[in-house]
C-alpha cells in the first residue's frame, strides 16, 4: 500500500482527496494545523496536528510512516485578504511550502502533487484559458501561487523534485454519498453563502455590478469537488510513472456570472434570495474560464459532475443536513 502525506488534507477539497484514496486503495496519512480544516471531515485517516512551520514535527511525521508522495493542500486562500495582507500570504504559503520541500529532500521523498490556482493567470487575455496563458497574477495569492510553481519547476530542472501543480478554477458541490461538504468559517465562497441566505431569508452580498460582463458581475467557472478529487489521483498515478513535471487547469469549461449562480441556487433550493450590491473586491479578475483540454488528453481527465445544477444540489443536499457544518 502506497502512503501519502497530504496537508491540507482537512480541509474542502483535501478531505476528499482523502476519501478519493482511501476508495483507490491508497493510505493517506493527513497533516493539517486545523485553522480552517475539521477533523471530523478525515475520518479514520490516520492524522497528526501540525504546522509546516514547525519542521520537527513535520520531518518526524514524514519518517514515522512509509511516504512516497505529497498532495499539498495546506495554504491560505483568500484574495481580499490577500490584498490587505500580504506578507502572511507569501510566509504561509512560500516560505512554509519551500519548508515542505526541505524537508521532502532531506527524507528522499521526490513526488509532490501541488494545489494551484487560476489565480496564477490573473486578468485573462483570452477566454478559455489554457495553460499557454502568461501568468500575471494581479492579487498576491495568485503569485504566491505561481511562485511556488516556479520553485517546481526549477527543482525538477535541476533533477531534484517531480511535481504536477493543478490550477483550480471555483471547487464547488459536495460528496455526492452525502458525507463531506464545504464548511468554511468564516464562509467566504459564493454557493454556501447564498444558502445561508436562502435559509435565513437574509440577502447575500455581490461584490461589484460594474464587470465588463453581460450583468456586471464576476463570471467564474465551477467544477465539482469530487471531479478535482479524481484528477489528483490521476496526477499521482502520473508521478507514479516515473520523472515528470507539469500544469494543468480543471475546470468545467463554462462561465457562469454571480447573478446567475444566484438564479440557480434559488431554483435549487425554491427560495428567494435577496442580494445587497456592493463595491468590487480589490484584485478580482473579471472573468475566469478554463480549458482543461490538455489534462482530458493527456492524464484521461473525464467529468462526471459537469452541470452547475448538479454542482449547487450536491452542496445543497449536504448543507441542509449539515446546517451548522461539522460541528467540530
Amino acid at each position: 500500500m502506497s502512503y501519502i502525506l497530504v496537508t491540507g488534507g482537512a480541509g474542502f477539497i483535501g478531505s476528499h482527496v482523502v476519501k478519493e484514496l482511501l476508495r483507490q486503495g491508497y493510505q493517506p496519512v493527513v497533516y493539517d494545523n486545523l485553522q480552517t480544516g475539521h477533523r471530523k471531515a478525515i475520518g479514520d485517516a490516520p492524522f497528526v496536528k501540525g504546522d509546516l512551520a514547525d519542521r520537527e514535527k513535520l520531518k518526524e511525521t514524514l519518517q514515522s510512516y512509509p511516504i512516497q508522495a505529497v498532495i499539498h493542500f495546506a495554504a491560505d486562500c483568500l484574495v481580499g485578504e490577500s490584498v490587505e495582507n500580504p506578507v502572511k500570504y507569501f510566509k504561509n504559503n512560500v516560505r512554509k511550502g519551500i519548508h515542505l520541500i526541505e524537508i521532502m529532500e532531506e527524507v528522499g521523498i521526490n513526488k509532490i502533487v501541488f494545489s494551484s490556482s487560476a489565480a496564477v493567470y490573473g486578468e485573462p487575455h483570452e477566454i478559455p484559458i489554457t495553460e499557454e496563458h502568461p501568468c500575471l497574477p494581479t492579487n498576491p495569492y495568485g503569485e504566491t501561487k505561481w511562485i511556488f510553481e516556479r520553485v517546481l519547476q526549477t527543482l525538477f530542472k535541476t533533477g531534484k523534485m517531480n511535481s504536477i501543480s493543478l490550477r483550480y478554477f471555483n471547487a464547488a458541490g459536495a460528496d455526492p454519498e452525502g458525507e463531506l461538504g464545504e464548511d468554511h468559517r468564516p464562509e467566504t465562497h459564493l454557493i454556501p453563502m447564498v444558502f445561508r441566505a436562502a435559509l435565513n431569508n437574509s440577502s447575500v452580498p455581490i461584490l461589484g455590478t460594474d464587470y465588463d460582463t453581460p450583468d456586471g458581475t464576476c463570471i467564474r467557472d465551477y467544477i465539482h469537488v469530487s471531479d478535482l478529487s479524481h484528477a489528483h489521483l490521476l496526477a499521482l498515478k502520473k508521478l507514479e510513472e516515473g520523472r515528470f513535471a507539469g500544469a494543468y487547469n480543471l475546470g468545467n469549461g463554462n462561465g457562469y456570472s454571480v447573478k446567475e449562480v444566484i438564479k440557480v441556487v434559488s431554483r435549487v433550493t425554491g427560495k428567494r434570495i435577496g442580494v445587497i450590491e456592493s463595491a468590487r473586491r480589490p484584485g478580482d479578475p473579471s472573468r475566469l474560464v478554463a480549458s482543461s483540454a490538455k489534462i482530458k488528453r493527456e492524464l484521461g481527465w473525464a467529468q462526471k459532475y459537469p452541470g452547475l445544477g448538479t454542482i449547487i444540489d450536491t452542496a445543497w443536499q449536504w448543507f441542509c443536513k449539515h446546517p451548522e457544518g461539522y460541528h467540530d
